[in-house]
């Protein structure tokens, strides 16, 4: 890591150089999934129930990156530490231990999905209709776990180091490849759903190739050392422990993906769950460039933590928490005026647009204050707040949206309206629960280390 840089440079500056890579990188990666399902969902004839049936599977992907969420985001933050306090044998000794965490948690996701796929799509709402595309695009992508784990896994790894725009190409170089292999492998050779999941999984392989090739190199500021691969107690539980906030996060959205694929085709049909799919999509535009801005943050904020000048910290949250609000409101400004042409991207079928415009509007209807939660949620991550940022992972999930799906259409009589709506008011809850902790927390934090600094 650039040390000086960290330490000394203009943090709007710094902030922007960290966060555009980053940032690009986050929408290019919302292109794996997003060109997946626009080629698939205008597949003649089928499409509304291939996307359906891609949406299904969405589950079992998000199960898989969010174990390499547990890892990356583990391991990122502490290495930054280490490395702000000068020590960087024992960042090293992370990085490598991620590695090992990151190869066995490949070998039992794989064999967990593919031995038990079709009970665990049915479970996660695949009706007779849809379970044949949900296992057509399963059955492939489960066989490239580890590529998924070494590439999503590791690139924090780099990019903690300052090298945003390194970071960036891993993604880049996947999803060029899959944008290019999509039409070629579900068209030019009548693969289908099949030959979206090859083009994925290909893709994802070379990213891990990039990104392990960086972390052996000699640019690369700390290696991956043979010597520190076995993992060590100490070493993988501190990265579990901080990095459990993000895998719950990610976990959960299966969870969350699942509860509502269930209630929707209990209380609708394949065609809510089809809306629903496309929402989930949707959403990651919103969600993953927030992302990209508390990637560019979190290093710095990581950083001078560990170096202790609070200042500088105070100034590196300030400028993510604007940033994050700015582009929260201004997508829901655009969504809400222009959602259409964006629902066309996945669908032809006239039927599945109406519905899932109805549904657009009920579910994003606050989704403009998720920029102040995702701010504030990630820099507990970012300060090594393993505890806190794990209760406000599991606030607005596991405590307050999933209870509401299953609560509220008991209290209305369009039940499929209920259950869109369990989004907003989870939304405005668990936002301001955050927001107030946050601060509280923050503020008290900041000014410990400021009397501790001048002391």
């Amino acid at each position: 890591m650039n040390e000086n840089k960290m330490a000394t440079m203009n943090i709007p500056r710094l902030f922007f150089a960290m966060a555009l890579p980053a940032i690009v990188g986050q929408v290019i990666n919302i292109l794996y999934n997003m060109v997946d399902r626009i080629f698939v969902g205008q597949m003649p004839d089928v499409g509304a129930l291939a996307i359906t049936g891609m949406g299904v599977s969405m589950p079992i992907i998000t199960l898989i990156s969010a174990f390499s969420s547990f890892v990356g985001m583990g391991a990122s933050p502490l290495a930054a530490i280490r490395m702000g306090e000068g020590k960087t044998d024992e960042a090293e000794r992370i990085l490598s231990n991620s590695v090992s965490l990151l190869l066995g948690f490949s070998i039992i996701l794989t064999a967990i999905f593919y031995y038990f796929r079709v009970p665990i799509l049915t479970a996660f709402g695949a009706s007779e209709n849809t379970l044949p595309y949900a296992l057509e695009y399963t059955e492939i992508y489960v066989l490239g776990t580890v590529f998924v784990q070494l590439a999503l896994g590791l690139n924090p790894m780099i990019s903690f180091q300052g090298y945003a725009l390194t970071s960036m190409l891993t993604v880049t170089i996947g999803a060029v490849l899959n944008i290019i292999l999509d039409p070629i492998l579900i068209y030019g050779f009548d693969m289908g759903v099949r030959g979206a999941a090859i083009a994925t999984v290909f893709s994802q392989a070379v990213s891990a190739f990039w990104v392990i090739r960086f972390l052996v190199g000699h640019k690369s500021k700390i290696r991956i050392r043979r010597r520190w691969l076995k993992p060590q107690l100490k070493t993988v539980s501190s990265i579990l422990l901080l990095g459990i906030s993000p895998f719950i996060m990610q976990s959960t959205e299966s969870l969350l993906t699942v509860t509502f694929n269930r209630q929707l085709l209990q209380f609708g049909s394949d065609l809510y769950v089809g809306a629903m799919s496309i929402l989930a999509t949707v959403s990651s535009l919103m969600f993953l460039p927030l992302v990209g801005f508390t990637q560019g943050a979190g290093p710095i904020l990581s950083f001078n933590y560990g170096a202790r000048d609070p200042k500088r910290v105070r100034e590196a949250f300030k400028v993510l928490f604007t940033c994050c609000m700015g582009y929260s409101m201004l997508f829901y400004v655009l969504i809400m005026l222009f959602p259409t042409p964006i629902v066309r991207l996945f669908t032809a079928d006239q039927t599945l647009i109406n519905a899932t415009l109805w549904a657009l509007r009920i579910y994003m209807a606050l989704y403009f204050i998720l920029g102040a939660q995702i701010a504030c949620q990630q820099s507990f991550i970012a300060l090594g707040q393993a505890r806190i940022s794990l209760f406000l992972a599991l606030l607005r999930k596991i405590i307050l949206l999933i209870p509401l799906i299953l609560l509220l259409p008991n209290f209305f009589q369009d039940k499929v309206f209920a259950v869109f709506l369990a989004e907003p008011v989870a939304d405005l809850l668990a936002a301001m629960c955050t927001v107030i902790f946050f601060f509280r927390f923050f503020n008290q934090k900041m000014r410990e280390m400021e009397a501790s600094v001048e002391g």
